[in-house]
């Protein structure tokens, strides 16, 4: 009988074992024009047992707002999203789209014009499993 359960619980999390480790581990440098100015940054914290740092940085360049991710290294996961969100856990949020690497520095369009007394944070969240890696709380 136990045997059997083990098998069970096994092909139940396979799924799970085989997804992790999706999100690209390859090391960016990406960069903000030069006429960007920095409006607000914080620095990543990770949550339970996942590792998130370096710090999320809004920038206004050519009336456009851009978030970039700076020195970022997060753990590894499946389906991992950025998230301009209003809580520090993803409930009221403006998804970014797919962490480009778990490494390095990034750059996020941001769509519009959030109010970011409203959108204080940055969160790095697997969306399949709706796990939360990390977060970050932008001030001026």
């Amino acid at each position: 009988m136990q045997v059997k359960t083990i098998f069970v619980f096994l092909i139940g999390i396979m799924p799970m074992l085989i997804s992790c480790g999706k999100t690209s581990t390859k090391t960016l440098d990406e960069m903000i024009s030069v006429d960007g100015t920095l409006k607000y940054s914080g620095n990543f914290q990770g949550i339970g047992s996942q590792k998130v740092i370096g710090q999320a940085k809004i920038y206004l360049t050519n009336n456009q707002y851009m978030l970039k991710l700076e020195n970022f290294n997060t753990s590894n996961g499946p389906d991992l999203k950025v998230y301009l969100s209003k809580a520090s856990s993803p409930s009221d949020f403006i998804s970014l789209g797919d962490l480009k690497s778990t490494n390095g520095n990034q750059i996020y369009e941001i769509k519009g014009t959030p109010d970011f007394t409203q959108y204080r944070f940055v969160l790095i969240h697997c969306e399949r499993y709706n796990h939360l890696y990390g977060n970050a709380e932008l001030m001026k």
